[in-house]
């Protein structure tokens, strides 16, 4: 990365601050990194921590760094956006978005010429930077901006680079799918404490046979219904299990989740 390049962080929640201490230190100094937030304690203690320079304002912010990361929340954009168009320069600086549902032509049109936007989808797993994100351009971004983009969102995990038609889709299955997961593995360990276990057992024992038969997946390169088989033998315990999980619905009761967040993200994005 390029130890010239300035990155200006509008808003640390929990995944802006994620983002931010996922690429501090190796991937940038922290000297390279401005900081903006509406709870200023948020970022005193941030400055403190971190050494990064903290930002009174967003103009303040926008006037330092080449580029904006939009981290704030979704429905903040009508009052942070025009803003940051008073001071930025489209010529030489664009923004960042890791806004749900924002479309990139909406952070466009605040800006009276042509500025370049790149969106990303990241989800939760940022703080243990094993993310995947998606990562969309807009209409004037150039490869170099998807690149850096992509070297960021890299250091905290994986990224792919999609269209942004996508996006809508990326944000229900990806963007909301750790929640999804939570829950199952929250099921999964109250039936196991409804079976005997403990609960420290019992949860230890989910999330690992989660994060194990997960790694298994994405390193062998197999489809899930062939290891799917690999487990199950005839007339067995796995067997008897799945049996149940049809019976009860889980693919129709998945896809129904992910079809309603994604509608919920089309709605954001006509709103």
């Amino acid at each position: 990365m390029d130890r010239n390049f300035r990155l200006g962080v509008i808003g640390v929640g929990g995944m802006g601050e994620a983002i931010l201490r996922g690429i501090v230190g190796d991937l940038l100094g922290s000297g390279q990194i401005w900081v903006s937030d509406i709870i200023k304690e948020r970022v005193d203690s941030l400055r403190d921590e971190l050494q990064v320079n903290k930002s009174e304002s967003v103009s303040n912010l926008v006037e330092n760094v080449d580029c904006v990361l939009y981290a704030a929340k979704p429905g903040n954009v009508p009052t942070i956006l025009p803003e940051i168009a008073t001071v930025l320069q489209s010529s030489s600086q664009w923004l960042l978005s890791i806004a749900a549902g924002v479309p990139t032509t909406t952070f466009e049109s605040y800006f009276s010429s042509p500025t370049s936007v790149v969106r990303v989808m990241p989800n939760l797993a940022v703080a243990a930077k094993a993310a995947i994100s998606v990562i969309a351009r807009g209409g004037t971004a150039s490869d170099e901006h998807v690149s850096i983009a992509e070297t960021l969102f890299n250091a905290l995990g994986s990224s792919m680079v999609r269209e942004e038609k996508i996006l809508d889709a990326v944000t229900a299955l990806s963007g909301s799918g750790p929640a999804f997961v939570f829950l199952f593995i929250e099921a999964f360990a109250d039936a196991g404490v409804h079976i005997g276990l403990t609960r420290e057992d019992a949860y230890q024992l989910a999330v690992h046979t989660v994060l194990g038969a997960s790694k298994v997946l994405d390193e062998s390169g197999a489809h899930p219904a062939v290891l799917k088989n690999l487990v199950t033998t005839p007339a067995g315990t796995t067997a008897a299990g799945l049996h149940e999980l049809e019976r009860g619905g889980l693919r129709a009761a998945m896809a129904e989740a992910i079809m309603a967040a994604r509608r919920r993200a089309e709605e954001l994005a006509n709103s």
